[in-house]
């Protein structure tokens, strides 16, 4: 069934609003797939905040006209779903962790603000760790050298008490 044209308009905005807050845009093909898998590909999307929609190419094309997602508009043919994230491995990690398990889904390109990636350059992104990964192996990099600061200073002591305990052990044999 066709959009009217105020549903049309409502469309566009829903999908400028999501790419005004994005980081990264997954273009793929879905023909092929059974609404089960289809489903389960939504129900994984929904659980990393990724937004999964198949959309008209046009409407998609209108919603990103003039964003700094507009060189993905050539990559736009045929039947496609559209993965848009604010964390730019997110949508990447989803379709790609997808595709290795269905044949039938491709991903033919994607994008990050002001660059286009092809297939490759996605499952590239989709490799990369996320956000909190990153930020946890941060934290312990920061971490360490307090850790060994602190190991240190309990070994003056430590050391100490155990000469004091061999110099007792020595006098009592």
């Amino acid at each position: 069934m066709s959009l009217n044209l105020t549903e049309k308009k409502a469309v566009v905005a829903e999908v400028s609003e999501q790419v005004a807050s994005a980081q990264a845009i997954v273009l793929a093909e879905y023909r092929g797939l059974t609404v089960t898998e289809i489903t389960s590909l939504r129900a994984e999307a929904r659980k990393a905040g990724v937004y999964l929609r198949v959309l008209k190419n046009t409407l998609v094309r209108r919603a990103i006209d003039g964003t700094p997602f507009s060189g993905l508009s050539n990559d736009m043919v045929g039947p496609l779903m559209f993965g848009i994230s604010a964390d730019p491995v997110a949508a990447a990690k989803v379709m790609n962790s997808f595709a290795k398990t269905n044949d039938k889904f491709v991903i033919k390109a994607g994008a990050m603000p002001n660059e286009v990636l092809d297939q490759a350059g996605v499952k590239a992104l989709a490799s990369m760790p996320t956000r909190e990964e990153l930020l946890s192996k941060l934290l312990g990099t920061m971490q360490a050298p307090v850790a060994k600061f602190v190991q240190t200073l309990n070994e003056v002591p430590t050391k100490f008490v155990r000469g004091l305990a061999a110099v007792r052990d020595q006098k009592t044999a």
